[in-house]
């Protein structure tokens, strides 16, 4: 799930009304806009949360500092703008045609996406640890992702490899969470066996029933 996102919403918050849902800025705004988010991408690879301001970014991003102010308010304002901006990309996982090939390639794009240098995934999952606007949209964008990744598990119930009640968001969560785990978490060097050996334990334990939603009380 790249941060993409390990994922995937609405337009940066203002000090005035905001945007409705699903109207994109458009020509200098938008451009403005590009600019400072990649400007944020930047500099949080190169310094990291304690090293982001409002001027670092107005200066990378060639716009006045004022503009920076106006439309984001803050470091969180622009932390979150960047995670929301994640969202509005057209991504859907891979179809292999089975499931095994699905989890397999989705963990290839995770692990990548975080063993890049400087990896911004994970520079945002930190931040959001300091900034409670950047939370909640970090929130939205995981939200976001394992919703799209749902279809997996629709794949693999209609080709007959899955029961069709497994629980799509428990069986995603499982597939991942060894990446997560080993490269966020302990730090260890990537190992390029795991997005298929996590892969394949999550889809053994699937076809086996693990994953089962609770049938409901009589």
């Amino acid at each position: 799930m790249t941060e993409p996102a390990g994922g995937p919403p609405e337009p940066a918050r203002t000090a005035g009304p905001a945007m409705p849902p699903g109207r994109r800025p458009g020509g200098r705004t938008a451009r403005v806009r590009a600019q400072v988010l990649d400007a944020v991408r930047a500099e949080l690879g190169e310094h990291g949360y304690e090293g982001l301001t409002m001027e670092g970014v107005a200066a990378r991003a060639g716009v006045h500092r004022t503009t920076v102010y106006r439309r984001w308010e803050d470091v969180g304002g622009l932390l979150a703008d960047v995670l929301d901006a994640a969202g509005e990309d057209d991504w859907a996982p891979a179809d292999t045609g089975s499931l095994r090939g699905d989890l397999t390639a989705l963990n290839d794009e995770i692990q990548e996406s975080l063993v890049v240098r400087p990896s911004i995934p994970q520079a945002l999952m930190a931040a959001s640890f300091r900034s409670a606007r950047a939370a909640e949209a970090q929130q939205r964008l995981w939200e976001d992702r394992y919703a799209r990744c749902e279809i997996i598990v629709g794949r693999a119930v209609d080709r007959g490899e899955l029961p069709s009640h497994t629980d799509a968001r428990r069986l995603l969560i499982a597939s991942t969470a060894p990446l997560y785990h080993q490269l966020v978490l302990l730090r260890t060097a990537p190992d390029p066996r795991l997005p298929a050996q996590a892969a394949t334990t999550t889809a053994l334990a699937a076809a086996a029933g693990a994953f089962a939603r609770p049938a409901p009380d009589a």
